[in-house]
């Protein structure tokens, strides 16, 4: 059901990695980020279409993936913002090519 939602958010990393070395010379970085679960309208379809699937009442996946992020809670708009903030600015002038996950800890459950 996501394979194609999965493999555009896997060529992103490509296409990051591709973009920062060809501007590199430039003095541009090109870095990308990797949310783990927002809670967004996004979800509510997700969740939607996987009641439909499977079965599971609605709300049932969205509650088993935010329950296994080890900081307890999905992600806000405002958590993403803060962190493309982060890249917008002179902080990150040395970072390039890459796509940290901003996921709260959801990879390495």
């Amino acid at each position: 059901m996501l394979g194609v939602y999965s493999a555009t958010k896997f060529a992103i990393r490509g296409l990051t990695q591709a973009a920062a070395l060809e501007y590199a010379s430039d003095g541009i970085t090109v870095n990308a980020y990797c949310p783990g679960i927002v809670g967004t309208d996004m979800w509510v379809e997700i969740d939607e279409r996987f009641a439909t699937l499977t079965g599971a009442p609605k709300g049932a996946t969205y509650k088993k993936y935010v329950e296994g992020i080890a900081l307890g809670r999905a992600q806000t708009p405002d958590d993403v913002a803060a962190f493309v903030s982060y890249l917008a600015g002179p902080d990150s002038d040395y970072m390039t090519g890459q796509a940290p996950l901003i996921d709260g800890g959801i990879v390495y459950r």
